[in-house]
């Protein structure tokens, strides 16, 4: 029974970064040994294992063999007498086969170290074709590297595109997909996913909308509002920012992304062509009247922590000459949240005639501070 560190965790050592998760990787031994020793198996499908201490990952060695599309599509057979090479070589790519020993020797049968010194992605063999979802995650590596100097090598890239062309891609799950995306979207250089995509014909089948000419508004605006630190949703919906709210709509129930996402894309798609998108003039002027009711459609008055996030993506979404508008719904705002009800109610308000005059008083303040604005 031998126990090497292996993957990530072996490369990221190797690239002077943090050490964040280590996953370990034990051949020779048989589920039973690993009770024996303490370990609780947790794996369902394949026998992977908790350090009675750690509670770090512990996987026997395993092979896999295609037997149907998909993720799921696979056998797996681990047993005692697969090799480490063997559990290895299924890996995605090379900078992620590597192993250390306990005794701190690398093990690199596939050249990842070479790899690495290439700044270079590269497929272990030609398994990474059996599994589409690697396209993903090769894609979000070089989103990860990219500062470092990170590219796709040409061969990968074109075993890529093969994959794609033989329509491997459209057997992915949607859960999986957007697993994948929302990962990238949190990488050190979140456009890099998208390019990769792009580059090899992925992004038409997995988000056709933005394989047009929206593909570069879109990445200024996720790499805008990355700059900024932006959520998980923010980031979404300054991807999805120049499509038009129906088809952001339905891509984003086909992605099954969380309702967080689903929504604040939806509203920043219906403020964008209300304020000024550049192929469209603004529905109506930005009057005290108009303001009101996109305070009222974003619901300000109930999530404000939310209107908040929606200015911030609209600011990286918009061209310059459209941003004042930004500038003008915060202002409309900030007069119009400071309407106490309970003031009103102290009036005399109730009911409806209450309703009136809250809305009343809160366009009253909006066109005050919008007279004090210099145009």
């Amino acid at each position: 029974m031998q126990t090497y560190l292996v993957g990530g965790a072996v490369r990221d050592e190797l690239l002077g970064l943090e050490v964040k998760d280590r996953d370990w990787v034990v051949v020779g031994a048989t589920p039973d040994e690993m009770l024996e020793r303490g370990f609780k198996q947790v794996g369902a499908d394949f026998p992977v294992f908790l350090h009675p201490g750690s509670r770090e990952e512990y996987a026997l060695a395993r092979t896999e063999r295609k037997q149907g599309h998909g993720y799921h599509g696979f056998s797996v057979y681990s047993a005692p007498d697969v090799t480490l090479e063997d559990d290895l070589k299924r890996r995605d790519l090379t900078i992620n086969a590597m192993a250390r020993n306990e005794q701190g020797q690398i093990i690199d049968p596939f050249h990842g170290q070479q790899d690495i010194d290439r700044r270079l992605l590269r497929h272990v063999s030609d398994a990474f074709a059996e599994d589409p979802l690697r396209i993903l995650r090769t894609a979000r590596f070089a989103a990860r590297f990219q500062p470092l100097g990170f590219r796709v090598c040409d061969d990968t890239m074109a075993l890529m595109r093969r994959m794609v062309a033989a329509g491997e891609i459209e057997h992915l799950v949607a859960e999986r997909v957007w697993q994948e995306i929302q990962r990238a979207l949190h990488e050190q250089e979140p456009g890099t996913f998208f390019e990769v995509l792009r580059d090899c014909g992925a992004l038409a089948s997995l988000l056709p909308e933005l394989a047009t000419s929206r593909f570069e508004p879109a990445m200024a605006a996720l790499r805008c509002i990355h700059g900024e630190q932006g959520s998980a949703e923010q980031r979404v919906a300054a991807l999805m920012s120049p499509v038009p709210q129906p088809a952001c709509e339905e891509r984003m129930a086909a992605l099954k992304a969380p309702n967080d996402c689903q929504n604040l894309a939806s509203l920043v798609a219906t403020f964008i062509p209300a304020i000024g998108h550049p192929d469209t003039s603004p529905t109506d002027p930005l009057t005290a009247e108009g303001l009101l009711s996109l305070l009222d459609a974003a619901d300000l008055w109930r999530r404000p922590e939310r209107f908040s996030a929606l200015l911030q993506v609209l600011a990286c979404a918009l061209p310059e000459p459209a941003r004042r508008a930004v500038r003008l719904l915060e202002i409309a705002a900030d007069s119009a949240s400071g309407v106490e009800p309970r003031a009103l109610m102290e009036q005399g308000f109730k009911g409806k005639a209450l309703g009136e005059a809250i809305r009343h008083e809160r366009l009253r303040r909006i066109d005050q501070a919008l007279s004090h604005i210099s145009t």
